[in-house]
């Protein structure tokens, strides 16, 4: 077989392009998103903003319904928790505004902001309570506040109205007191 420098260094090429790319490309095929084991209906969506908007309300900036924070937590939940913990939003979801609906005679969603408060207080409550005695695991209210609070801060509402930015920041300073009037740095 008469082969010149050039094919040889083309077929080498091809060659190790082929075993380096073949692992890759067998992992990008092998993924596969997170199944979705729960699906969320309008009116779930709606009480998730209400939720959401009791944890972080408006007052001189906007609050989490305002930044849209309900769909970044569903689809949080959707996408990215297994099964058991998709079921687990969802029951605390049913849990929270049946519970609503026993002691006020009305769901969340229709609640005053102090029966809103109160139930969430309660849930919290219960919520820890289980945390404790199921040794970690996550619970409804929890996963709730975590997602509030991230997809808050990182929306661009949060991010530039709740937090001080600045585009282009001087130089890193550590250690900077900060004025009692003065936001926290979005980062």
């Amino acid at each position: 077989m008469n082969v010149n420098r050039r094919e040889a260094i083309q077929r080498v090429a091809i060659l190790m392009g082929g075993m380096i790319s073949a692992p890759a490309m067998a992992g990008i095929q092998g993924q596969k998103s997170h199944p979705t084991f729960v699906q969320f209906s309008a009116s779930q969506e709606s009480l998730v903003a209400e939720i959401a908007d009791v944890i972080i309300p408006t007052t001189d900036t906007p609050g989490a319904k305002a930044a849209g924070v309900e769909k970044f937590v569903l689809r949080v939940v959707q996408d990215c928790y297994p099964e058991a913990s998709q079921k687990t939003f969802a029951a605390g979801l049913a849990k929270l505004d049946a519970d609503c609906q026993t002691r006020f005679g009305k769901g969340f969603v229709d609640a005053s902001l102090t029966q809103r408060k109160d139930a969430l207080t309660t849930c919290m409550l219960e919520s820890d309570a289980a945390r404790k005695s199921s040794k970690g695991q996550p619970t409804f209210f929890f996963m709730m506040k975590e997602l509030t609070t991230t997809g808050y801060f990182t929306s661009e509402i949060g991010a530039t109205k709740a937090l001080d930015y600045l585009s282009i920041p001087g130089k890193f300073d550590g250690c900077m007191p900060l004025s009692p009037t003065q936001k926290t740095w979005a980062l």
